[in-house]
């Protein structure tokens, strides 16, 4: 790693610094490093940030700091209850009206693009969004079958790709650094973390990959109500051009436009939040990008149309019952389910004691039971959040990350619509359903037939890996003609079939 991302790095800590990026978090619940890191950051603020708290230049820092920067920023867009309303509001351009590139390269970049396919995609409109890897034209797609279609088509921005690398390149540098010198950083696995983001950012990269993440998200929604997705073209796809059939809605942050439209934002808040839980707990695979830019509602239906599927989660059935047990734990009050299911997996180590861990996750959830969203400060909670996982030794779940960070999203829009929302009470039908289900018969059968791939594929591999061994053994044996009497061929193959028969007791057990 060179130079020029520790450069990087300490431009863009110096830049957010500078246009008052630190004094939108509360330090009061921060653990002691992570207050003195804000109050040293807060030292090179403008003057006008200490003396106004307003932070007008912060959106055009994230923009020229680079698309990572942008991201984060959309994400602290969907929160004034965490940044304020007045930040929010500043953050919220980032959304989907930044400054398009040139549209005279579009035509070049189609034809090299797509070919003479190209040439079917007419009447191409100026950008009608903007954003940060990306812009989007509305178009006619006249086919061989003469109809004409109106889509919207996706053009990658020249030179992202390198611009996403050097972003990433320069986070690697700071979590290096984090982990070497600051010892309280090491639980939260800094680098494993940038891994997950690089990972996602190279797919963000590829719209073909974007293409096939619609493909599988359509199918897994198809007999659900309450969240539409476009149609995608492959025939006029390519890695830096995705075509899709083009979506008429209601911006879904346009609080006064919905109201025009006679559309219930109250019941927009729910689909919205209980789609997201379906698709996580359900699927496994969920939008991972749910700003509001994302986001629009059907005039007619009122359902939720998602845009932008670039970033995707997926998340495995393990992680999926512990996400669906924590707010069912949540939603019932049983702190004591949570706790030990935190230990279970591995996410608290076993040194800890499950009594004080379900005392602190009481002193949580307690204060927000029952509470209307625009009652409760998330700003406090994720502080105390903060200082709960710190003190008992929780490591950061890279394989989370994202999930983490759409809830966040979700729920931000899900309050946005309506103050007055009971996540609780809302999510209840979606999570209690799944829990109750895996609990029961069906589950329990699905654990069998799971389990049972396992053992199936188990048995078929062995033939494999005995004639596998038996020539280890045999090559062990021409080199090694000095071995005790009681080390031979017979025994070691005896302690290997004894192995194998140990395993799979074990692998039945764990069906049974």
């Amino acid at each position: 790693m060179g130079l020029g991302a520790y450069f990087r790095l300490a431009r863009a800590g110096f830049v957010l610094a500078r246009e008052g990026a630190f004094s939108i978090i509360d330090p009061v619940a921060l653990p002691p490093s992570f207050r003195v890191g804000v109050g040293l950051a807060r030292l090179i603020e403008r003057p006008s940030v200490k003396k106004t708290g307003s932070v007008e230049r912060l959106t055009r820092a994230l923009n020229l700091l680079g698309p990572t920067y942008v991201k984060f920023g959309q994400t602290l867009a969907t929160r004034p209850d965490i940044v304020g309303v007045d930040i929010a509001k500043e953050l919220s351009g980032l959304q989907d009206s930044m400054e398009p590139f040139n549209p005279a390269l579009v035509p070049a970049i189609l034809g090299t693009a797509l070919g003479e396919k190209a040439r079917e995609l007419k009447d191409l409109s100026e950008p009608v969004a903007a954003a940060s890897i990306a812009q989007v034209h509305k178009a006619t797609l006249v086919g061989e079958d003469g109809i004409a279609r109106v889509v919207a088509v996706k053009v990658l921005r020249p030179g992202v790709a390198q611009r996403f690398n050097a972003d990433i390149e320069s986070y690697y540098a700071g979590a290096r650094l984090a982990e070497r010198w600051v010892a309280s950083t090491k639980r939260l696995r800094p680098v494993e973390v940038v891994k997950t983001l690089d990972h996602s950012a190279q797919i963000e990269l590829d719209l073909r990959l974007e293409a096939a993440a619609i493909s599988e998200f359509a199918e897994n929604i198809k007999d659900d109500k309450g969240f539409i997705v476009p149609q995608v073209y492959w025939d006029f796809t390519a890695q830096n051009v995705l075509t899709t059939g083009w979506v008429e809605g209601v911006p879904i942050r346009d609080l006064e436009a919905l109201d025009a439209a006679g559309l219930d934002r109250k019941e927009l808040a729910k689909k919205l939040l209980q789609g997201f839980l379906r698709h996580a707990i359900r699927d496994g695979f969920f939008h991972a990008d749910m700003h509001p830019g994302n986001l629009f509602a059907d005039r007619a239906s009122g359902d939720v149309i998602a845009v932008d599927f670039g970033i995707m989660g997926r998340i495995s059935k393990r992680e999926r019952r512990f996400l669906a047990d924590i707010l069912y734990g949540f939603i019932t009050r049983n702190y004591r389910l949570i706790a030990q299911r935190h230990f279970d997996i591995g996410y608290v180590p076993r040194t800890q004691s499950v009594d004080d861990f379900t005392l602190a996750l009481r002193s949580i959830g307690e204060p927000l039971f029952g509470r209307k969203a625009n009652d409760i400060s998330m700003a406090r909670v994720l502080g105390q959040l903060f200082t709960v996982t710190e003190l008992f030794e929780m490591q950061t779940r890279p394989e989370l990350i994202l999930l983490q960070k759409n809830m966040v999203l979700v729920e931000g829009v899900a309050r946005a619509l309506d103050p007055e929302l009971d996540i609780w009470t809302v999510a209840e039908p979606v999570v209690g359903d799944w829990v109750r289900r895996e609990a029961g018969p069906i589950g329990r059968v699905e654990d069998l037939r799971d389990g049972l791939g396992v053992l199936t594929d188990t048995v078929q591999r062995l033939p494999g890996i005995v004639r596998q061994t038996e020539a280890a053994l045999s090559e062990w044996q021409a080199e090694k003609s000095q071995r005790k009497p009681w080390l031979s061929r017979g025994m070691l193959l005896f302690g290997f079939w004894l192995l194998v028969l140990t395993c799979l007791i074990a692998i039945w057990r764990m069906i049974a």
